[in-house]
Formats: C-alpha cells, structure tokens, sequence
C-alpha cells in the first residue's frame, strides 16, 4: 500500500470512528454540528476542492462535482429541517473514499503486474576495457563494446556471444518458463538473465534501440491509445453527467410548484431530498474506472504472455479479427535456412557456392547467411565489389572482376538468362557467372513446431479465413500450407505485391484483418492491415516499429493467446457496462420515485463500482 493509500486509510478509520461517536455521545445541536462539519472535511476536503477546481474552469460535470452537490444539499437540508445529522452527508463522503481506496488498490496491483515487467530494464553493465571491467550505465555504452555478464545479471544491451556458454531465463521477455542455451556466436536480446556461466557479448546497439528499450517504450505508451469503448464511456460521461443534474433539478423544483399551483403543501424537503439521493446514485464511477482499468489489466496479462500490445484499440479490435494473413519465412517456418544440395551446370559445385556467398557477404537476409555458413571460410571483402541488391529478385556484384548474378528465377528473367526450372520443394537460388547459368543452389526452411497448432487454435477461437503470402515459389508455398493447415496461399509476391493483395482482401472484408510478419519487407503490409503483428525476436526493427502488436518470442500460437485475452478482456468490459448502467438507471427510478434514501444510494454507488472493479481485475488473469 502505497504512502498516499495509507493517509486515505487513516482519513476512513477517523472519520469512521468519529462518526459513531457523535452517533453514540449526545451533544448540544451547535457543538454537534461543529464536529460533525469538522468529519465531514475531513473526510471529504480534496473531492471538494476537486469539484471547486472543476468549477472554476468549467469542467464541472464529473463524479466530483456529484458528490459534493449532494453532500452539500444533504447538510443544507438538515439545517433547513433542524435535524443537525449530518451522518448521510458523511457517509456519502466516506463510502465513496472507501471506494476510490479499493479502485487505487485494484490499479496498484494491475500496474505492478506491468512493473514486474519494466523490471527487465537492467541497472548497469559490465565493459571490458583493456583486461579491466568497468561498471557503466546502459545508455553510455557504445555499439561494439565487449560487455561481460555474470550468472545472476541481466543482458544490458542486445549482441553477440563472442565468449563462454549458459542458459538465458528468458521468462520475463517471452513467457517461456524454459531457459535458452546460447554459445559463441548466437545472438543475445537485452532483459534476459543469465543463469549459469559468464558471458561475454560484443554489442550491436545502442540501449536506445535495443529489446528491453522499445519493450518499456511500447508498454509506457500503450495507455495513449483509446479503445472504442473507452471513447464511448467519455463521450457517455459527458452527456450524461449534465442530463441527470438537470434532472435532479427538475425532481426537486417540478413536483413541489406543481403542488402549488394544485393547492396543496410544497413539501420541498421532501422533492430536495429525492433529487439529493438521485445526484448520489447517478455518480457514473463505476463505468468511467472499469472499462479501462480493464483494458489495462488486459495489456498488463497479455505482457506477462510475452505479448506486447501498443494500445487498448488495437486489443478491442483483435477481438473482432476474422482474417489473419501470414508472411512464410520466420512466421510459420523457423527462417533458419539450410543449404540441401547444389546442382551445377558449367562449374565446380563448390565453385557455384563460392560464387554465391562472396556476391551475398553484404546481405544480412537468412538466405545469405546461410550461403556463408555452407562455404564455411571467411570471406575475402577484396575480392567483391559493385554490389547492387534489387529488390525482390536477388543480389548482383563482381567476383573477381567477373559479373555474378545471385537470386530468384525474376533475376534471372530480368537478366536475360535461360536458367533450369527446378521444382523440389524448398528454395532454389540461382547463380550465374559471366552472364552464363552456373547452376542453383537448394535451400530449405522447417516450419515451425508450433505452426501447425496455432492454426488449428486459430480455426477454434472464430477465425474463418487464412491466409499465406510468400515470395518464395509455389512449390514450397503449397508444401508448407498443406502442412500447417493453410488453403489460401499466394506465393512469388514482391513487397509491393503483397501490400496489393492485402488491399485486395481488406476490400472483401466485413471485419478486421490481421498480417502477421517479421521480415523489413514485411513493414509496408504490417503497417497497412487493420493490426499487424511482428515476430520480435527474429524480426527487423523496421518490422516491430510498423507493427500495432509484437510477439517476443516468436510463437505463432502466441496469436490465438492474444485474441482470447482480447475477448475476455472485451466480454469484461461489456458486462461492467451492462451491470453498471442496469443497476444504476433501477436504482435512479426508485430514487426519483421515493423508494431509495441516501443510504441506499450510498451503497447501490459504492457496490456497483466495487463489483466493476473486482470484475475488470480479472483481465490479469490470461
């Protein structure tokens, strides 16, 4: 319980205490009043003051304002009916910081949830400097810098393994309670925590760019970004707020001058009294707290999953998802490619893929890598030049002095160069030298364990359909959907052809569209859909940046995860409307009709938000 909490607690208990007090010790009428007045600011000086505030720059409809009109009218009727209890005017006040209380706690605890993941920020970093370790802020460490991290400390920036083995826990990143085993040469995200034995990481970012920054940053941001029904409930606040004091007014003015005008007895503390009860049961808290305590308890659930939604939109809106279109290559496949065979045609084999991995050392695309890694020698950077990539196609440079022509069957087209029309399954790289065929090499990516399972998991939550577009041939695009349970497949598109068939299908649609992808040229599709979701440990930053949702552990099942916690989170919201409106509009009638007195009010307020609160809490839970 926080400092502020526990004031407000002591307020309650005093408050509280005196009371019952003044309830049980007669007194005089004026030292009565005195101590009562005393209580009741007590208990109720900073909603005064915030309804004093509201007024003075005409922002006066609101829950404050409620509160201390009907209190007020309270007091000024016991006065007016020399009754001197101000016991329902201190009750009002006093229920009603019970309440807030009890919302503070419940938001405490959703914010600690999400603290528990801004944990991950690390405090410092060891660098290695001349055979010393010097202990630095994250922030002043430069890129290339050796960090040495010990069993027990946290990554401080995103690098390379350049020294020693462990296992990462990379639970408060991803979810996944299993720890990762890296060695000399794999990369490292910032935020994990080394478990066993010392690391050594050369950096590739800055602290600014690095995972566990843009982590805290899109979750620090995700607040920013309203949902429809958060909207709706400002909008609803602002209509409804003036309607019903206005409508106290009518009740305690109307049924006493149309007494009058009958001939009969005014009876205005009786109508005064009434409009007073129904200024306290209209008090909309309950709504204007819920619903987005729900939807950030909700994005505080989906984080401990390893899911990070930028804003309370983008979960009401995945909700309601019915499509969801796949990128292949790091998306349902494990975009760790695999050299098959090489089949040549006027050279060496091993020749060909020379050829290859020296034209494509300066790619940092999963098929270049793995073309270095197959030629297994380190790469002479003299003997390459005039490098040119062409998107969609391939990579063109000199080897040598001689011309080499590296990629897809369009480069060969485009080229010019009759090549051989191979169909296996996988993907063919074809490699021409001098402007003559050379040969292709074969190239082959799994699909991921979990592919096959998030569509079937998909397929239960309502989505109808599925989607896959690839740049690779139809061949590995019809293997790889027929495995995972994909019938809609589009393959050998550009970057632009897929933001084209995107449009296309966001055109049939009666609802929202979701693209899940994590290459750089997934950006523009990512971007452009309804929401897009970004692999966030294989993906690009270009590709987390443009996407409205990001998966940090790159689990396709993490998406069917994050539209049940958006239904749950939706169908909380809509029963707090429901219960809060329900109740509140039976409880005003009986109000107006004299059937409920303040009391009543009191709790009917106080209770209705309570249960809004506990039930908005359960969004955590995912």
């Amino acid at each position: 319980m926080t400092k502020k909490q526990k004031r407000v607690l002591c307020r309650i208990i005093v408050s509280a205490v005196g009371t019952v007090l003044l309830h049980l010790i007669p007194l005089p009428h004026l030292p009565k009043s005195i101590l009562s007045l005393a209580v009741y600011f007590l208990i109720g000086y900073d909603i005064l003051r915030k309804a004093f505030t509201g007024m003075r720059r005409r922002r006066m409809f609101d829950e404050n304002f409620l509160m201390a009109l009907a209190t007020v009218g309270a007091i000024v009727l016991a006065f007016y009916q020399k009754s001197y209890d101000f016991a329902e005017a201190i009750a009002v006040m006093l229920f009603y910081q019970v309440g807030e209380l009890f919302e503070s706690y419940a938001v405490g605890k959703s914010r600690k949830s999400i603290s528990e993941l801004m944990d991950i920020r690390p405090d410092y970093a060891n660098v290695e400097q001349d055979g010393c370790l010097t202990q630095v802020d994250p922030e002043d460490v430069t890129v290339g810098s050796t960090v040495v991290v010990h069993p027990g400390e946290k990554v401080p920036i995103d690098g390379v393994v350049i020294s020693g083995c462990s296992a990462l826990d990379t639970s408060m990143l991803t979810g996944e309670s299993l720890p990762r085993d890296v060695g000399v040469g794999n990369d490292v995200i910032s935020g994990c925590i080394n478990m066993t034995g010392v690391l050594k990481i050369a950096t590739i970012k800055e602290f600014g760019a690095s995972t566990v920054s843009k982590i805290l940053e899109l979750v620090e941001q995700s607040g920013s970004r309203k949902s429809k029904s958060e909207n709706f409930i400002g909008k609803f606040a602002r209509i409804y707020t003036p309607a019903v004091c206005y409508g106290a007014l009518a009740l305690a003015l109307l049924p006493p001058i149309c007494n009058l005008l009958g001939g009969h007895g005014a009876s205005w503390d009786v109508w005064i009294y009434r409009a007073l009860t129904f200024l306290v049961i209209s008090c909309p808290c309950a709504l204007v707290i819920s619903i987005p305590l729900s939807f950030f308890a909700g994005i505080g659930g989906a984080s401990r999953e390893g899911i990070l939604i930028k804003g309370a939109n983008y979960l009401e809106t995945l909700s309601k998802v019915k499509t969801v279109v796949f990128d292949k290559t790091g998306t349902l496949t494990q975009g760790v490619f695999q050299v098959k065979g090489i089949y040549s045609n006027t050279l060496p084999a091993q020749q060909v893929l020379e050829y290859a991995a020296l034209a494509e050392y300066a790619s940092s695309h999963p098929i270049s890598k793995s073309l270095q890694t197959a030629y297994g020698k380190e790469i002479d950077f003299s003997r390459v030049g005039e490098i040119t990539e062409i998107s969609g196609k391939g990579i063109t440079a000199t080897v040598d002095g001689v011309a080499v022509a590296v990629g897809n069957s369009r480069l060969m087209e485009w080229k010019g160069i009759p090549y051989a029309n191979a169909q296996p399954v996988g993907t063919v790289v074809h490699v021409a030298v001098d402007g003559k065929y050379a040969g292709y090499i074969l190239i082959d990516d799994g699909e991921k364990p979990t592919a096959k399972a998030a569509i079937d998991r998909l397929k239960a939550c309502g989505v109808k359909e599925l989607v896959m577009l690839t740049g690779d041939n139809e061949a590995v695009a019809q293997a790889v959907a027929a495995s995972v349970g994909i019938t809609q497949v589009h393959s050998r598109l550009l970057p632009a052809d897929k933001v084209a068939k995107v449009e296309s299908l966001l055109a049939k649609q009666s609802g929202p569209l979701v693209f899940v992808g994590d290459g750089i040229n997934d950006a523009p599709v990512l971007s452009r859909a309804d929401i897009g979701i970004a692999m966030g440990v294989m993906g690009s930053d270009a590709a987390i940046e443009a996407a409205d949702i990001v998966l940090m552990d790159d689990d396709p099942q993490k998406i069917p995860k994050a539209i049940q916690i958006s239904k749950k989170c939706l169908r909380i919201v809509y029963q707090n409307i429901v219960l809060a409106l329900g109740i509140k509009f039976i409880c005003l009638a009986l109000g107006a009709l004299g059937f409920a007195n303040m009391w009543f009010a009191i709790f009917a307020d106080v209770g209705v938000m309570v249960l809004a609160v506990l039930n908005a809490i359960r969004a955590l839970q995912t």
